[in-house]
């Protein structure tokens, strides 16, 4: 994998066009990132965090969706999904703007796991990953008026075997309580992890890599390389 990410087995063949793409210094260019505002469609502060590091100012407008999903839709999907959702509710309003809608979502097998609802929810996932390996998909949108592009990153993510124990004392931080499958990788969750294949920074909430290379394609640089 030469950027360092997993395409999970069931998108197989369905990875985007980028994935085995040779990068040039013509990739990055020296000059300013200039592109018409761009909107965050996320509260998340990790994902704001992260887009700093390739859009210095940008705007935040949490996008107000129902997050249901469609009955049949398979789990790989459902990030992207929810992502199109979000960024077609705020481009709605800001047509000029180039709207970014994040999704992430934690799997196990064929389940989705949200942020647990109490801390019996949260030992309920932590008993599902202990010991296994699970994927974290974070769909992206970008959208600018009728101009659309999405993509899908997977990490697989492997816990340790946990005691009931170790589990009681991470429930006990509050720290699972935001977070899709009740860790946070970036936080002390880290010590529940045995390995992973992929982005790290997909799990934490935005592949900011692969967003670097589709904003470029979506929009325009400006400087000399």
């Amino acid at each position: 994998e030469p950027w360092g990410y997993h395409c999970c087995p069931q998108r197989a063949g369905r990875c985007d066009l980028y994935h085995n793409a040779a990068l040039t210094a013509a990739d990055f260019p020296k000059g300013t990132f200039t592109m018409k505002q761009v909107i965050l469609a996320s509260a998340s502060p990790r994902r704001q965090s992260l887009l700093k590091l390739v859009v210095p100012d940008f705007s935040v407008y949490p996008a107000d969706i129902d997050e249901q999903l469609p009955v049949g839709i398979q789990a790989c999907d459902a990030a992207e999904h929810l992502a199109k959702q979000k960024a077609a509710a705020v481009a709605a309003d800001y047509p000029d703007s180039i709207v970014i809608g994040c999704d992430t979502v934690v799997v196990i097998g064929d389940q989705i796991l949200g942020k647990p609802t109490d801390p019996e929810d949260c030992r309920r996932m932590m008993h599902l990953l202990s010991g296994k390996t699970h994927q974290v998909y974070t769909g992206v949108a970008l959208q600018q008026g009728d101009r659309r592009r999405s993509f899908t990153v997977c990490t697989d993510v492997r816990f340790y075997a946990l005691s009931d124990g170790e589990i009681d004392r991470y429930i006990a931080t509050g720290e699972p309580f935001d977070k899709a499958g009740g860790y946070g990788i970036q936080g002390l969750g880290a010590l529940l992890i045995e390995e992973i294949c992929g982005d790290y920074y997909n799990v934490v909430g935005l592949p900011i890599s692969r967003l670097l290379r589709e904003l470029a394609d979506f929009s325009e640089w400006s400087g000399s390389v």
